[in-house]
């Protein structure tokens, strides 16, 4: 029972950062894919689901650009205008010890919230640095859609992107997009190789987007980055929890400690 209410807690962060990401997901796809606000705008409705000032951001009408109708004042453009290949190459005696790394093996699928890491103490070849949120994109077979924020600096295979926004401002966006089933549709569908297909930076670089307003742009932000905020506190609170389990079960199953003890501990951090 004591055990019990610690994986309750450690469940119930991971489904709230499954919430979190739905709702990043849903709205992003609303404002910057549909373009719910301009349609609902254009119908003369108000907007669903946001204030005043949010609303009055999004333009109430859509102009043709290269044949693609986009919200006026919009533009077509690229990710590559927003976000960049951080490529910080480190040689395997430049590492410190204990250095978190991640590998393709520690990303989950269709997840942003990577929980799970390894340490580089072992490492033989040369990996790339990350700083936290910078975004990791699992290039290596890329359908099977490894993509995440980095909750931790750190270093990482090479068959991993570390992509940053040009600018904070863009980070929501970026995120949204790499992230989406689209882009890794299409980079999947560029990929090179028949075995173990690989894409590249200069591929999604290219991947057309439909810019904003930089003030619908900030609103985004201000959304979507305290949740990421939210799922990255909820991982390393998993981590203390699911360490804190560990070290009281060999000590309880031993009695080394008493039951009313191990209960304190648990209600202190759960």
């Amino acid at each position: 029972r004591i055990l019990g209410t610690l994986d309750d807690k450690i469940a119930l962060n991971r489904r709230m950062n499954e919430t979190l990401e739905a709702i990043a997901r849903a709205t992003f796809k609303s404002w910057f894919v549909d373009f719910d606000p301009v349609r609902a705008k254009a119908d003369g409705r108000e907007p669903y689901g946001m204030d005043a000032n949010t609303a009055a951001l999004f333009p109430a009408s859509f102009q043709e650009s290269e044949s693609v109708r986009i919200p006026t004042g919009w533009r077509l453009g690229s990710l590559g205008e927003v976000a960049e290949n951080w490529r910080d190459t480190v040689a395997p005696d430049e590492i410190a010890n204990a250095t978190p790394y991640f590998a393709l093996e520690h990303m989950p699928r269709r997840s942003i919230a990577l929980a799970d890491w390894a340490i580089a103490d072992n490492v033989e070849s040369g990996k790339f640095r990350f700083g936290v949120g910078d975004f990791l994109f699992g290039k290596l077979r890329p359908y099977f859609h490894k993509v995440g924020v980095a909750p931790i600096e750190g270093v990482c295979s090479t068959d991993i992107l570390v992509i940053r926004p040009k600018s904070l401002e863009w980070s929501g966006f970026v995120l949204g997009h790499v992230s989406s089933v689209e882009l890794v549709e299409y980079s999947a569908a560029r990929a090179e190789g028949t075995k173990m297909p690989r894409t590249n930076w200069n591929d999604l670089a290219s991947y057309s987007v439909v810019l904003p307003d930089s003030r619908v742009v900030a609103a985004f932000n201000a959304v979507v980055v305290p949740m990421v905020s939210k799922i990255r506190v909820n991982i390393f609170e998993c981590r203390t929890l699911a360490a804190i389990r560990d070290a009281l079960l060999p000590k309880l199953m031993s009695g080394e400690i008493r039951i009313k003890d191990a209960e304190n501990v648990v209600e202190a951090t759960a």
